[in-house]
């Protein structure tokens, strides 16, 4: 098959339509033609060598994917050879052909597009279960989200909406934060122009943030336990800001707060936090807000799959809404 491979670590020319090992499904595993793989920070990430794949995943890049099963695996039932589906990957999107955990096999919902379905896994299965399984998001409740114009943003604006719970988002352009209105945020903040702690707590007359969806790490930590609502929880899933920060503990004890970071990509299949149950959620509980029309994906725009460089050069310029997408075949 051919795949994205990297010829070094750096610039996103260093990527190359090439040659590469065909993998084949072991037990419990589903092969799958792929259609169009969805692009994400991580890869970038992965690219620049500061995010490597956990143990046993693939070398290629690519979290997300849609195509069609093309074989199943021993013990694999459910699915079968010839059906549409995405799916959430530890790596390998960008290729051909790409094995995953049964498990992690999503259907295609209703009336989405194969190629545009590449754009949901990895999206949907963050914010689900960041701002809803451990965040406890709920009607109601008030969400700020950093980076709303986002692939993850535009996502958990319409998820928040869709449960019933008010919306502030950061963004730093007139044009993404009205966008982010149109996909239904309450509160618009321009962090080049505004203090979002303050603006925050004016626009919800002092109460706060319930839940954060945080993407920038060390640089907003202070601000967001600032910004935290009481028994508020500060989820953050970037290092867009840095690693290492300082903050006071005696201001996150006076809000009875909580600080989550998670990673999606290295958690184990089953068990305790595992994907299997964030797969298993996202299908019960996200694809039919798809499926209503309440969440639509949201797609910038899609790029063939040897222009890759092209695609993360996009990302890199901070100037898409949604997701932008690699289409393969």
């Amino acid at each position: 098959m051919h795949a994205i491979t990297l010829t070094e670590y750096g610039d996103p020319d260093v990527m190359v339509w090439a040659e590469a090992a065909d993998p084949s499904p072991g037990a419990g595993e589903v092969a799958i033609t792929v259609t169009a793989a969805g692009v994400n920070r991580a890869d970038l990430q992965q690219r620049q060598g500061n995010y490597p794949p956990p143990p046993g995943a693939s070398e290629v890049l690519g979290l997300e994917c849609s195509g069609v099963i093309e074989a199943l695996g021993d013990g694999v039932t459910g699915l079968q050879v010839g059906e549409e589906v995405c799916a959430l990957l530890a790596g390998g999107g960008y290729a051909e052909r790409v094995v995953v955990p049964a498990e992690q096999v999503l259907p295609v919902p209703a009336g989405v597009d194969l190629v545009v379905a590449a754009s949901l896994p990895e999206v949907a299965c963050t914010v689900w279960s960041n701002v809803v399984m451990y965040g406890g998001l709920g009607a109601g409740d008030t969400l700020l989200i950093h980076g709303g114009g986002s692939g993850i943003g535009t996502h958990a604006i319409q998820v928040a909406k869709a449960l019933g719970a008010r919306v502030a988002v950061t963004a730093g352009s007139a044009e993404k934060l009205e966008t982010c209105r149109s996909f239904g945020a309450d509160i618009l903040i321009d962090y080049k122009e505004q203090d979002f702690v303050e603006a925050l707590r004016e626009a919800t007359d002092g109460h706060g943030a319930d839940v954060i969806l945080d993407n920038m790490g060390a640089k907003y930590l202070s601000r967001n336990v600032s910004a935290l609502a009481m028994d508020g929880r500060l989820v953050t899933i970037g290092m867009q800001g840095g690693r290492k920060a300082e903050f006071d503990f005696a201001a996150l004890m006076a809000r009875r707060g909580s600080v989550h970071c998670a990673g999606l990509r290295a958690r184990p299949v089953t068990g305790p936090g595992g994907k299997a149950e964030i797969v298993r959620q996202v299908r019960e509980r996200v694809w039919p807000m798809i499926t209503d029309g309440s969440v639509t994906p949201v797609v910038y725009e899609e790029v063939p799959i040897a222009e890759a460089p092209r695609a993360h050069r996009l990302l890199d310029e901070h100037s898409t809404v949604g997701k932008v997408i690699l289409r393969v075949r």
